[in-house]
């Protein structure tokens, strides 16, 4: 089931997501300042390429440097990201079967506010005693 859910979400609006966060990533890398940005760009353009099979948890010992990334990450992209996801699902969710991948890309938005500080893990290898913040 999720191979094909994967294959639907890839057709009807993955591949855009995943190539604006790779665009993203690649522009951060361009600048030395911004390679941790477009580090974690480029990991969250895999998770939306093929997001269903796979979780989001968190780091629990991540120190005061990731705060102040995901505030920049806020400012420089995050809010444009999380509002193409929130357009994507709007489009999606016409159809009857688009509804399950535009709640899919409603869970995606807060990765792609505050990516650090936060781990994307396959559902099958969750570290024990790690809840995930969710799963597709």
């Amino acid at each position: 089931m999720r191979t094909l859910l994967n294959i639907i979400w890839f057709v009807f609006g993955g591949f855009w997501l995943a190539l604006g966060y790779a665009l993203v990533g690649l522009l951060f890398c361009v600048l030395i300042v911004t390679i941790p940005l477009g580090v974690a760009s480029l990991r969250i353009a895999r998770y939306a390429l093929w997001p269903f099979g796979r979780a989001v948890v968190d780091q629990p010992d991540v120190g005061s440097g990731s705060v102040l990334l995901n505030v920049v990450w806020i400012i420089l992209a995050g809010w444009w990201l999380a509002l193409g996801h929130v357009t994507t699902a709007i489009a999606q969710a016409i159809t009857i079967v688009g509804i399950p991948l535009a709640v899919a890309n409603l869970k995606m938005i807060p990765i792609s506010l505050v990516p650090f500080g936060k781990e994307i893990v396959r559902t099958s290898s969750i570290p024990p005693g790690r809840r995930p913040l969710h799963s597709l």
